[in-house]
């Protein structure tokens, strides 16, 4: 799918037609076509180079198409200026002012409007209470403040011009596991707050999976497949998405005259959803999820042995290697569940066929 169609009656408050971007030969958005909801967290997932950054300074007003139109609540803004949208970023480098005070830094837009100081402060007040920012840090300077108050002090800036949509460029890709798994969560419930649209650019698929009402994946210069999160991991529409959405379990398979999918690498007949039609060749993808091990007696639509190769303690969940011919197999089950054999012995491992799906390259 490279387009997105919505049967909302309500019409998108961003729509994309045919947005193109290029750098001398270099195409790096291409024809993208998009509708972006009044109020929803909407998260454009894709691996370095993919365009997504470039498409994001183009909605944001710092970059202009090369062709295709931007339209913001139906009026054309290609040539708009970033200063004169109703939109705000938050930059990956949060970009604060380092000589100027909390205060100082979350007024700033304001005050460029010619707001009052008292107006200004209340706002700034507001704000800091929304984000959970003491009240006293107003007169602190932003650099005596940790990484997370600065991450509050960049998202109090820009709501504080009450913006219809907040654009983020990766925001918390240079913060530590801990700090960036508490501010997901913050992010999440300042949207449903603030009730404004939010338009969020990363490479981590854990955020957008966490966070986002809808995802578009992007490659290359498009996007490839927009959907929610369960329907993008469920149902992804190539190879290059289910592998994109996390750790997967991908075979190439052959349609055989008996109707069984042939496994060359497990040298093996598999049971699975049908290839479609006209097409002799696919992917057979399992979740790492949807792989148990099997007991003495217990049985599944495919079955395969193996040598447990090692696991890997994920918190709640386990994760396991299983090494079936030349291929190494991800298994994933929680902690309550884990497989009692220990790495190096020999296991079984069986999935049922309705838990895979078949998708093109």
């Amino acid at each position: 799918m490279t387009a997105d169609q919505t049967e909302d009656a309500a019409p998108p408050i961003l729509r994309l037609a045919g947005v193109t971007k290029t750098f001398g030969p270099i195409r790096a958005v291409d024809a993208v076509d998009l509708d972006i909801r009044d109020g929803e967290f909407f998260t454009i997932v894709g691996p370095s180079g993919s365009g997504k950054t470039t498409l994001l300074r183009m909605l944001a007003g710092l970059e202009k198409p090369s062709a295709g139109d931007i339209l913001l609540r139906g009026e054309r803004v290609n040539e708009v200026p970033a200063n004169r949208r109703p939109t705000a970023m938050v930059f990956q480098s949060l970009a604060l002012f380092q000589h100027k005070t909390v205060g100082q830094n979350i007024e700033f837009a304001l005050k460029m409007r010619g707001i009052a100081q008292a107006t200004r402060r209340a706002r700034a007040h507001d704000l800091m209470t929304m984000l959970r920012l003491p009240h006293d840090y107003y007169s602190r300077p932003v650099t005596r403040i940790s990484g997370g108050e600065r991450q509050r002090v960049a998202l109090a800036r820009a709501l504080a011009s009450d913006p219809a949509i907040l654009f983020f460029d990766e925001p918390l890709s240079a913060i530590d596991y801990r700090l960036r798994k508490q501010l997901e969560v913050e992010l999440k419930d300042l949207h449903r707050e603030t009730g404004k649209t939010f338009v969020y650019i990363t490479h981590s698929l854990e955020e957008a999976m966490v966070m986002s009402d809808r995802i578009g994946i992007m490659r290359q210069g498009r996007l490839i497949q927009i959907g929610t999160p369960d329907e993008i991991y469920t149902r992804p529409l190539n190879k290059f998405v289910s592998e994109f959405m996390g750790e997967v379990n991908v075979l190439e398979v052959e349609q055989g005259g008996d109707g069984a999918l042939h496994a060359r690498e497990v040298a093996r007949a598999l049971k699975g959803p049908k290839l479609p039609d006209g097409a002799t060749r696919g992917h057979l993808v399992i979740r790492p999820e949807a792989l148990r091990f099997l007991g003495s007696g217990e049985t599944a639509d495919n079955v395969l042995e193996g040598e447990l190769y090692n696991e890997y303690a994920l918190g709640s969940r386990v994760q396991y290697h299983v090494k079936i011919g030349a291929r190494m197999f991800v298994v994933e089950r929680l902690r309550e569940q884990r497989a009692a054999a220990a790495p190096g012995t020999t296991v079984t491992v069986g999935w049922n066929a309705a838990d895979s799906i078949i998708v093109p390259d």
